[in-house]
């Protein structure tokens, strides 16, 4: 391969890696809050597989279920709680579930559909941002 051609390639594959990275690196601003998770339906992995759903309604409403995962043999399927955003962190306190105990998130772009928070008591994990609700 001639030399200038290889280092072209070589140029646009590290320009590809670098830009992926950095979206990877970025941090969830409360403006991108608002414009990517607030009206729309969030599914947050589940560690045994699946997904479980959550929604985010512009009225300050989060609502979710977890019965196509079972949740009801443990707890409560469905629940209805709020949001509000402080800072640039997502926080949420639902009726019954963690005991309505409020918590927050931080949340970091993997790519533009999917996302890691890590919440206030250092757990983490990983959703995809789905359609608008």
């Amino acid at each position: 391969m001639h030399s200038s051609l290889r280092t072209g390639l070589m140029t646009l594959v590290t320009l590809a890696l670098t830009s992926t990275a950095s979206l990877a690196n970025e941090r969830f601003t409360a403006n991108d809050i608002r414009e990517d998770i607030i009206g729309k339906r969030i599914y947050l992995a589940v560690p045994l597989g699946g997904e479980f759903p959550l929604n985010y309604r512009k009225n300050g409403q989060v609502d979710g279920s977890g019965e196509a995962l079972g949740l009801g043999r443990f707890a409560k399927p469905n629940d209805t709680g709020r949001w509000w955003i402080k800072g640039d962190r997502l926080c949420q306190q639902f009726t019954s579930w963690y005991k309505g105990a409020p918590m927050c998130f931080e949340l970091q772009k993997i790519n533009d559909k999917q996302l890691k928070w890590t919440r206030d008591n250092g757990e983490t994990g990983t959703a995809r941002i789905g359609s608008n609700i």
